[in-house]
């Protein structure tokens, strides 16, 4: 049996079946399903990415949705599920527990290969890894570090570009830190990613820290930097910040480390250990 064919949930709206005979009834199923919501005005609904599922007959929609949220305009986006009968807000693995929407996830363009990005890595390899992380999660200071130096070892067949995702609502020293990052490449600084992501922080300042002052000292005695406060408040560095989170909400990055591989969003986090393999 394939696994997938036992589901948890398949949780349609109002826990009614809607038959959906095309795409338009799923933007139209979406359309309904937001305008119930008396505090938001829909302005469109389009499909931005349609992908088949291991789960035969269904697919997976991601939906762009542009809205005005009690006087402000938003774009966001959607996962609606279909096999041309129902439509699902969510299907679930009933064997892992895991949610379908993650192979829903929208592929990388060619935008997401700046090569301002690059931390390690041949800019021309054919392999390409893509990381969204917050310095400061524990997860990613277990697993960015493995990353870099596999690439590092096979650098003439792979390239990484590394994007800010810091959490603040779980790491508020996390955005101060990624500022500082991007001040200390500028001046220079090499692999400060690598090194920022091995050091132990927990003596100066925990995760939930919210003085820069406090952080930015204790970067500066670690690695003998002269960093300023005003530096890392300039306004071309909290717009290379800005940047980097509105590149990840664009492909739907919610956590980290969120690692894409070749264009496509790996939630094993593993499939770059076979690259650069002879």
């Amino acid at each position: 049996m394939n696994k997938f064919s036992t589901i948890l949930s398949i949780s349609v709206l109002l826990t009614s079946a809607l038959y959906a005979s095309s795409d338009e009834d799923i933007i139209s199923f979406e359309q309904k399903r937001i305008a119930q919501n008396p505090n938001v005005k829909i302005k469109s609904v389009k499909i931005n990415t349609k992908k088949e599922l291991p789960l035969k007959g269904w697919s997976g929609y991601i939906l762009d949705v542009e809205a005005n949220v009690q006087g402000k305009d938003i774009n966001a986006k959607d996962i609606l599920f279909s096999d041309g009968k129902y439509i699902s807000l969510e299907l679930i693995d009933a064997e892992s527990g895991k949610s379908l929407k993650d192979l829903v996830t929208p592929n990388l363009t060619d935008k997401y290969y700046d090569k301002s990005k690059i931390i390690a890595g041949n800019p021309n390899a054919k392999n390409k890894l893509v990381i969204f992380s917050d310095p400061l999660c524990p997860f990613c200071k277990d697993f960015v570090p493995e990353v870099i130096k596999y690439v590092n070892k096979n650098s003439d067949s792979i390239v990484l570009y590394y994007y800010h995702f810091p959490l603040t609502g779980l790491h508020p020293a996390a955005e101060p830190m990624s500022k500082i990052i991007e001040v200390a490449k500028e001046k220079g600084m090499k692999d400060v990613e690598l090194k920022v992501y091995e050091k132990d922080w927990e003596p100066y300042f925990t995760v939930k820290s919210t003085d820069e002052k406090v952080i930015l000292d204790a970067f500066n005695k670690e690695f003998k930097t002269s960093i300023k406060l005003e530096e890392i408040s300039a306004k071309k560095i909290t717009d290379i910040l800005l940047k980097d989170l509105a590149m990840g909400e664009e492909v739907m990055v919610s956590g980290t480390p969120t690692i894409f591989v070749n264009g496509e969003k790996d939630s094993s986090k593993l499939k770059y250990e076979t690259l650069g393999k002879k």
